[in-house]
């Protein structure tokens, strides 16, 4: 029996089928702009904290590099996965710039997903986060609260692993996204950037927000500022590349797919 058939022939319901889905961690119009806004600047500086903070401690623990490495991945795995569990249902949980700009280019057309507004709003908060991270991470180990990384990572074969690395984590959440699977973000995207921090000779920074912020410290988890452009201009070259996978992979579900075209 359809839904229109069992109240009557004068009035139609609305299946839930039919309502428009949220594009890839997009989240209810309901939601302020301002609560997302502090959803993502508390979200990246936690996550950049996780990030410096364990690099730093490891580096106090061990004087062996892998063993520092490894704990730096396991501690951002975790970290990241909690955040975007507890987070994700009110910003998304993007976190990243290329994140958001590559939503904001999915949903140009007028579907769900961030506005040019919103992208506007949520880039700069991530920057301030992930910069604000770095600092508190740096006062809580009584390292310089600001103090330039002299960590070097202008190398060509580090780009290349910058626009990999990029190009898997918006295929991924995209992918997730095409498919209704993002229930799953939380340990699938989590457990991506573990495997990147090895598979990558970047270690897998992928995101420009995160690439600003660990400027500010020069500890195990920093980057020089010379190198951040060149990173930013992978890591967007990289988010190109995904979006484009993303269309070419799950072409054939496009016309039944809920989320906007690439």
């Amino acid at each position: 029996m359809s839904a229109t058939s069992a109240v009557g022939p004068e009035t139609t319901v609305e299946s839930p089928a039919a309502e428009p889905q949220p594009a890839p961690g997009a989240t209810p119009p309901r939601t302020p702009l301002v609560a997302r806004a502090a959803a993502e600047l508390v979200g990246t500086a936690a996550l950049v904290a996780v990030v410096v903070g364990s690099g730093i401690q490891a580096t106090e623990l061990s004087q062996d590099v892998g063993l520092q490495l490894l704990a730096n991945s396991i501690a951002t795995v975790f970290g990241l996965g909690v955040l975007i569990a507890l987070l994700g249902p009110v910003s998304g949980a993007h976190f990243n710039p290329a994140v958001t700009l590559a939503e904001w280019w999915t949903a140009r057309r007028g579907g769900a997903g961030v506005t040019a507004r919103e992208a506007a709003v949520y880039v700069p908060t991530q920057i301030a986060g992930a910069i604000a991270g770095a600092v508190l991470a740096d006062a809580m180990f009584g390292e310089p609260l600001v103090k330039w990384s002299t960590h070097d990572r202008s190398a060509g074969n580090l780009l290349l692993g910058e626009v990999v690395a990029t190009a898997g984590l918006i295929l991924l959440i995209f992918g997730l996204a095409r498919t209704d699977r993002l229930r799953f973000a939380p340990v699938a995207v989590a457990s991506y950037i573990g495997a990147a921090y090895w598979f990558t000779s970047s270690t897998s920074f992928a995101n420009p927000a995160v690439t600003i912020g660990r400027a500010f410290t020069d500890t195990f988890a920093g980057i020089a500022p010379g190198s951040v452009p060149g990173f930013i201009g992978a890591q967007l070259a990289g988010a190109v590349v995904g979006l484009a996978l993303v269309a070419l992979i799950f072409m054939q579900g496009r016309a039944g797919s809920r989320q906007p075209a690439v």
